[in-house]
């Protein structure tokens, strides 16, 4: 069963059902995927693997296998443009494991009913408890039930850039060599 965070619309639920099977069996879990209106839609789709991470060849080859699939089905009308990529780093939270693999991490959450009164929270993701995730506030530490999350992502900050890029690094998938140094603001390189 597909949440309202991986697939909104029911276009959206109806290309999760026929797609996820098609991403799973190459190794990959689908993080969300969207039908983008515009003056040719776009079929916007966000995979990775499990333990997190995929490259541009990963995002070939699924689009490749998903073509396939999607020209037997055919479940767009009108003529699209396929378009899978990484979630990113301040990549959208779309499953219970993604608020516990970035426990810690700053994110903003939407709720579909107004929770005390709002349904905006900006905070530090604080792990997970049953159906809970919970989140720390200004007022404190609150519990959202997964259920009710509209949309969820990961703020972009200097903490999240660092950790991405050590898990990068420890997959294997950056040469430093390939890099020249990063000028910091200062313009002095000393840290």
């Amino acid at each position: 069963m597909t949440n309202d965070l991986i697939a909104k619309a029911a276009i959206d639920r109806r290309m999760a059902e026929i797609i996820t099977p098609v991403i799973e069996d190459m190794g990959f879990e689908l993080v969300r995927v969207r039908l983008m209106s515009g003056k040719t839609e776009t079929l916007q789709i966000m995979a990775e693997r499990p333990e997190g991470g995929i490259e541009v060849d990963d995002c070939a080859a699924i689009s490749n296998a998903i073509s396939a699939v999607l020209d037997v089905e055919d479940p767009i009308l009108d003529a699209y443009t396929l378009e899978v990529s990484s979630p990113g780093i301040d990549r959208p939270l779309t499953r219970l494991k993604d608020f516990e693999a970035f426990e810690g991490y700053e994110a903003k959450l939407e709720t579909s009913e107004l929770i005390d009164g709002r349904r905006r929270f900006k905070g530090t993701l604080a792990g997970v408890e049953g159906t809970e995730v919970l989140i720390n506030v200004e007022e404190g530490t609150i519990g959202l039930e997964f259920d009710w999350l509209v949309d969820a992502k990961l703020v972009l900050t200097d903490d999240l850039i660092k950790e991405m890029l050590r898990q990068r690094k420890a997959a294997g998938t950056i040469n430093e060599d390939e890099f020249d140094d990063i000028e910091t603001d200062s313009g002095s390189e000393e840290d």
